[in-house]
């Protein structure tokens, strides 16, 4: 299914939006916290993680502009926000949580990923002669 121009267009400035969003909350969440969202008490593992699912919002809406297969962009938008998210309770892990947290969601962003790779793969099979 080919995607119109408008909907190219609306997917781009949404896609952008989340990606830039995320990207501030996720490496400035101070910055972005006093900037967009006051909502007190200020918790810098939450912003870490909204900036985490934000990238991977944005790239849901921006894959799609490249890719055609919906398997395809569906396991790489969540292995990019699910990477993210470990890379969030990797830095935090002093901050409180579980201390299997970061372990635990990296073993399950490495499976993601794995299922995006082998989703490219197979992808890649059926196009080859």
């Amino acid at each position: 299914m080919k995607l119109g121009t408008t909907v190219k267009a609306i997917s781009a400035l949404a896609g952008l939006f989340f990606l830039v969003g995320g990207g501030w909350a996720l490496l400035d969440p101070l910055s972005f916290y006093d900037q967009l969202a006051t909502y007190p008490p200020y918790n810098l593992h939450l912003f870490h993680d909204v900036g985490a699912f934000q990238i991977g919002l944005g790239a849901a809406l921006l894959l799609p502009l490249v890719m055609k297969d919906a398997a395809l962009v569906g396991l790489t938008a969540v292995a990019l926000g699910a990477a993210l998210h470990a890379v969030s309770h990797i830095i935090d892990r002093d901050l409180g949580g579980r201390s299997t947290n970061p372990i635990a969601l990296s073993g399950f962003a490495a499976i993601i990923v794995v299922g995006a790779i082998l989703r490219a793969r197979e992808l890649q099979t059926r196009r080859s002669p």
